[in-house]
């Protein structure tokens, strides 16, 4: 029996759990709907019922329901006028908020079909803001079905059915996977929003008490508590099946929550980063030695790029029908024409680099141009997608030059967390925070550069940074060159604290020329729909 997150709607579960997203955000909790065929229990009178639930949890970051790409979502959040279906995708929710907001991104539709969406590209959004509420509500569905999962699942309930020894065996490695995958929400629910309503498995359904709200270090915490407990169930690290959490998995959630402690927390904790980054850094994984745009393919999952990718979002073009993940990434990023080149038969003519992107990243061959593009790189109309550099990163084509299994939805997979990223987590800690070794940081910045096509730099250009600002943009260049679109920039610059001032692009604070951001920008509102929910949350200043 293999967990298989890319046949999600042939799954018994699909027609046993409806899902409200009301629940979700008032009790973070989902429930079952007692006029189903099925009952709770049974439902897990099956054996493989436990996998399935698993599967519906990991395929919550890649589809959106239990339909098609144009039904209504888990969510339901066009039930109230709100996004449909692939606008609510967790990457595409999560990317618009942490690209958009920045230099490394513009889009160019307007408000009559896509209300709001230019206030993230000006850093002027509010709390009810469509596109952050309906992030808001994907992340706490998915930690409303982990609590679910983690209820049926315990001890007592798995001998109540007659569970057999070898699978209480195997749902201990389900649970400790099904809890990465909420601190996994969690983190990005304390990246962007800071306190939050917080509840776990213990929370007790229909008790008529709303989740309490919890600060940000408070969550924290918690994260870093579960990922320190679950570490002895997980499989270990490149043994799991793919797409499936592992050790390294965790150990790198740690070392992001550590490399970002004094954003979350206030307190450095970068030597703690360096120690579970060097574990991840130490794993079975590696750099992947294939061309560099080859990590971003149809065939990314078996093209060598699995060598590299530690947790990815597995998508495809038949099984995952999405206009989310990476089906947005390559439609929203060019015209049909090009779309053609990326083995997809649209194009929706969205987003393109901002100039200050373009000029921080000079000639790095990683930095992938629409060949024969003559656009101008200054964007005096947001609104004109014929203004600003048009970029590659994500394909439909396989790395053999043929298309996907399909011309719209797309075979690529998104990776969350892969070995590049490590290497420049590293490095950062190295040149910016004086943890660990800058000859070993140069040589992972070296090994990262040739694979790209890229010039080498040496010793003497890392001795050149005297100052901390040049340490900070120095990293920030290299991060962009690498990870650009990878959904890491708005945090990247929060961290490296170019994001509020210091490094203006165009559009910044919605003036052409750009401006300095109210330090309250560094978090999103909590949307207006649930803080009307619970009573219990209050808003975030500046909103």
């Amino acid at each position: 029996m293999k967990l298989n997150i890319l046949k999600l709607r042939n799954l018994a579960i699909a027609g046993v759990f409806l899902l409200s997203v009301t629940s979700c955000i008032n009790d973070l909790d989902v429930k079952v709907n007692d006029d189903e065929l099925y009952t709770s229990e049974q439902f897990y009178a099956n054996p493989d019922s436990y996998k399935q639930f698993l599967a519906k949890i990991y395929a919550g970051l890649a589809v959106t329901g239990q339909t098609s790409p144009n039904g209504n979502s888990d969510l339901g959040l066009e039930v109230d006028g709100g996004p449909n279906e692939g606008f609510s995708q967790y990457i595409r929710g999560y990317w618009q908020l942490q690209e958009l907001t920045t230099d490394e991104a513009i889009i160019a539709w307007g408000e009559s079909d896509n209300p709001g969406i230019k206030d993230l590209n000006f850093n002027t959004w509010n709390a009810d803001n469509k596109f952050n509420e309906a992030f808001f509500a994907r992340i706490f569905f998915q930690i409303g079905l982990v609590n679910e999962f983690l209820r049926e699942t315990t001890d007592e309930k798995l001998s109540s059915r007659g569970v057999s020894a070898e699978l209480k065996a195997q749902i201990k490695t389900f649970r400790a996977e099904a809890r990465f995958l909420r601190a996994l929400s969690y983190y990005h629910a304390i990246d962007i929003y800071g306190k939050i309503p917080f509840a776990t498995e213990d929370y007790i359904i229909g008790s008529g008490v709303t989740p309490s709200a919890q600060s940000r270090e408070y969550v924290f915490n918690y994260i870093l508590g579960e990922l320190n407990d679950i570490d002895g169930d997980l499989a270990a690290a490149k043994t799991n099946e793919y797409g499936r959490a592992d050790k390294a998995a965790a150990w790198m959630l740690k070392a992001k929550l550590y490399q970002n402690a004094k954003v979350y927390t206030g307190t450095d904790r970068s030597t703690e980063a360096l120690t579970e980054i060097t574990k991840v850094i130490g794993s079975p994984y590696k750099v992947a030695t294939i061309p560099y745009a080859d990590l971003f393919k149809a065939d990314n999952n078996i093209n060598g790029a699995q060598d590299e990718v530690i947790f990815p979002i597995n998508f495809d073009g038949v099984k995952t029908k999405t206009y989310g993940g990476t089906t947005f990434l390559i439609l929203a990023s060019c015209t049909k024409p090009v779309g053609a080149t990326l083995g997809v038969n649209d194009g929706w003519a969205g987003f393109r680099a901002r100039q200050e992107f373009i000029q921080s990243t000079g000639t790095d061959a990683r930095v992938m141009k629409v060949a024969g593009s003559t656009d101008p790189a200054s964007i005096s109309d947001y609104a004109k997608f014929e203004e600003g550099t048009k970029l590659i990163k994500f394909s439909n084509k396989k790395a053999s030059g043929a298309s996907g299994s399909d011309g719209t939805f797309a075979d690529a997979d998104f990776a969350l967390f892969r070995m590049g990223d490590a290497y420049l987590m590293y490095a950062e800690l190295a040149i910016v925070n004086g943890k660990g070794s800058t000859a070993t940081a140069l040589g992972y910045i070296n090994t990262l550069r040739t694979r790209g096509n890229a010039t080498n730099i040496t010793m003497s250009d890392i001795n050149a940074l005297t100052t901390t600002d040049a340490k900070e943009m120095f990293i920030l260049n290299e991060r962009a060159k690498e990870l650009y679109w990878e959904g890491t920039r708005r945090q990247d610059l929060i961290r490296l604290n170019h994001y509020v001032s210091g490094y203006t692009w165009q559009w910044k604070g919605g003036i052409q020329n750009g401006n300095s951001i109210a330090p309250t920008r560094t978090l999103f509102p909590i949307p207006n729909k649930y803080l009307n929910i619970n009573s219990n949350l209050s808003q975030n200043p500046g909103y």
